[in-house]
């Protein structure tokens, strides 16, 4: 039992709480700003990067590591800072990496060369690889399993796809109007706010015994996660055949290898094999992974779709993804109440079909602005999908495990958010460019249908081994309003 104000047990062992009290409404408050802050940050950049490489001078094919800097730190420190977060305290995590995001996001706003920019990008990334597991530990140890945790992992999920969405069109905005620095300043205020509201609200989380990290589990897995990530971004900037993104796939894959035999002698292993062997963690986050793969990588397909065939400009293209950020924060509010009704993986099951039939529905694009109708809707209801599926996979992926093993459980889940965020891109990126059959719209539109229909066929698979793998749960009760 951690050392921690969790709402998981009150005094004569009544049962948990069923409604928020205000003590917990700000510390939910608190987590979910600063989930949605790391959101905003995955795509705040997107539409400013040709802006930032003729302000400071990057060469067009360096521009990629803007993105691809912070992505891998990311993806490949998130399972070791969740387990870091277990062992030494998810509060003292939450808080320092908060500190290096602000003073990283200062350092990115005034660079003023490609090196130091990347610099920021790489400190951002390992405090976003700190911040968001240690979040999300914190908020299910704040929350008794059920109802209340439900939906607080609901309004985070729909946060977090909204901020993402939110990035896009707050990049190009300040992009426009003030500079492309904004979009680094406009962290610093936001960190600090949450960082003195955490230090007053916030207490400690950390376990009784202090085990040993498993260092050859963390230098392995941590490496091999760095290596999978480069290698897609390889792929996707220079086709799945270069040799750097084969040699570094097979790397990784190969260090992913050594870490599962490395964690089936360690005494004390950074992922106990008996928490991967079961079905709720594997599977959900089998789901989640691709329901961050496909709908992040739609968004990227969509992109080019308005830029490419309908010929918008970047901030109106990033506008209409606003529809979307609806679609999300709709699907991640009712979200809860579905798990309550039908269980989570029903719910995952009809969220697939959802996403799965939004998706397939935008192979029907035309080439002219009158099919902009169908984009709206489809992004819309996608949307609503990919958050029930989200939010079912937070919900199952967690559920079941005892406080000590929280962080790992949402290390691994938010590993699988970055995982998917940052493959998905590449994959749609290197199915559209194989199948465009020319250099005019016409051609471009073909090779996006193409990756459309991938796209709608990877959330159909996915939604399948769901319905297969994961056992029906018990009969969940009907969460009360907060």
């Amino acid at each position: 039992m951690t050392a921690t104000d969790t709402a998981q047990v009150t005094p004569g062992g009544d049962a948990p709480p069923t409604r928020l009290t205000p003590r917990l409404k700000l510390v939910l408050v608190i987590l979910l700003a600063a989930q949605f802050m790391l959101a905003v940050d995955f795509s705040i950049l997107n539409v400013a990067l040709p802006v930032i490489g003729e302000g400071l001078g990057f060469e067009l094919s360096d521009l990629q590591w803007i993105a691809t800097s912070f992505a891998l730190c990311a993806a490949g420190f998130t399972l070791l800072f969740g387990r870091i977060a277990d062992l030494f305290g998810r509060r003292r995590l939450f808080l320092g990496g908060l500190v290096v995001l602000g003073a990283a996001s200062l350092l990115g706003g005034l660079a003023t060369s490609p090196e130091l920019l990347v610099v920021a990008r790489v400190f951002q990334g390992l405090a976003t690889a700190a911040v968001t597991p240690a979040g999300l530990s914190l908020l299910t140890t704040s929350f008794p399993e059920g109802p209340l945790r439900e939906k607080a992992l609901g309004l985070n999920g729909a946060l977090m796809s909204a901020g993402f969405t939110t990035g896009a069109v707050l990049g190009g905005i300040l992009t426009d109007l003030l500079s492309w620095r904004w979009a680094f300043f406009i962290n610093v205020p936001v960190a600090l706010l949450v960082l003195v509201a955490a230090v007053v609200v916030i207490k400690e989380s950390r376990p009784d015994e202090r085990p040993k990290l498993d260092l050859p589990g963390a230098v392995s897995v941590t490496l091999g996660l760095l290596a999978v990530v480069f290698g897609l971004t390889q792929a996707g900037e220079h086709g799945w055949g270069s040799p750097a993104a084969l040699l570094s796939l097979a790397a990784g894959v190969l260090l992913l290898l050594v870490f599962y035999a490395v964690e089936r002698k360690a005494k004390a292993p950074l992922v106990p094999i008996g928490v991967l062997s079961r079905r709720t963690v594997a599977w959900g986050n089998i789901a989640g992974l691709i329901a961050f793969l496909t709908e992040t990588s739609l968004v990227f397909l969509m992109t080019l779709y308005l830029q490419k065939v309908l010929g918008l400009s970047p901030l109106a293209a990033g506008l209409s993804f606003g529809v979307l950020g609806i679609g999300t924060v709709v699907g991640g509010t009712i979200a809860p109440r579905v798990i309550g009704r039908i269980g989570t993986r029903s719910t995952l099951i009809l969220g697939g079909v959802v996403q799965t039939v939004a998706t397939a529905a935008l192979i029907g694009l035309g080439d002219d602005r009158s099919w902009m109708w169908l984009l709206l809707i489809g992004t819309f209801v996608g949307g609503v999908g990919n958050m029930l599926v989200i939010v079912g996979f937070m919900v199952t992926a967690t559920t079941g495990l005892p406080d000590h093993e929280q962080g790992l459980a949402t290390g691994l889940a938010t590993m699988t958010q970055q995982v998917g965020i940052t493959m998905g891109t590449p994959i749609m990126s290197a199915v559209a460019t194989a199948a465009i059959t020319g250099a005019g719209a016409a051609g471009v539109l073909g090779g996006l249908k193409v990756a459309i229909a991938v796209n709608a066929a990877i959330v159909l698979a996915g939604t399948l081994a769901a319905a297969l793998f994961l056992r029906k749960p018990a009969p969940a009760t009907t969460p009360a309003s907060m």
